[in-house]
């Protein structure tokens, strides 16, 4: 699974030939989250309202980015690392 970015200990990866809905995988402290492009938790919970919080910024900066690794990886190119929010 392809990692797309890792900043303040969370780290954003993205499987290739994954399910709809376009979502990616969040993991902090040993949990693990998935979320939407907008955001929202689909599964899981990183049990921290901060490393959450911190995830949302992260996304409404990058979902463009986000998008086309999606794409990238349903078609089983290589994805782009996406900069971490600093």
């Amino acid at each position: 699974m392809p990692e797309l970015s890792r900043f303040f200990g969370i780290i954003i990866r993205m499987f290739y030939d994954e399910h709809e809905p376009p979502h990616f995988h969040a993991e902090y402290s040993g949990r693990k989250a998935l979320f939407d492009f907008d955001g929202n938790i689909i599964k899981g919970s990183l049990e921290s309202r901060t490393a959450t919080k911190l995830v949302r910024e992260w996304v409404d900066l990058h979902v463009s980015e986000l998008e086309e690794a999606w794409k990238l990886a349903r078609e089983s190119q290589d994805i782009k690392k996406i900069e971490p929010l600093k």
